[in-house]
């Protein structure tokens, strides 16, 4: 399987998880009230905040950690991620009421970033990865060959 198209995959449902999750997570103040009228009551469940924590968590723990060790090698990544991350965790342990609607919010948006950058990281590692020797650097190691 090509790395490079499993991590553009990976870092794409990231994207959106991390997207979805700072969204639920800046609307639902908003929409408590009328969450029940809509039928949608269940998107208010602690349980389905978590679940979508956890799988962000998951997907950017695969999709970053793999690519780091496989291809590019660049903490700023993995960096975003662990920061997005304790953002949430610390909005929600630490910060109640209208600002936790900014807050965590915002650190669902830096997973996001972290997945794009990723995605930058690894698009431009595949590009350089096994680059076409110049034709004098082929003639210089002709030369080597036959020496």
């Amino acid at each position: 399987m090509d790395h490079h198209k499993t991590s553009a995959r990976l870092d794409s449902i990231g994207i959106t998880a991390s997207t979805l999750c700072a969204i639920h997570c800046a609307a639902m103040p908003l929409l408590f009230t009328s969450l029940p009228l809509l039928g949608l009551g269940f998107l208010a469940n602690a349980w389905v905040e978590w679940g979508m924590i956890i799988f962000a968590l998951i997907i950017g723990t695969y999709s970053i950690g793999l690519s780091y060790l496989r291809a590019h090698r660049r903490p700023l990544p993995l960096i975003l991620l662990v920061g997005g991350f304790a953002i949430i965790m610390l909005g929600h342990a630490f910060i109640h009421g209208w600002p936790e609607a900014i807050v965590v919010p915002a650190g669902g948006l830096l997973i996001a970033v972290a997945h794009f950058v990723n995605y930058k990281c690894t698009g431009d590692c595949s590009l350089t990865a096994s680059p076409q020797p110049s034709p004098k650097e082929r003639e210089r190691k002709s030369i080597f060959k036959t020496m």
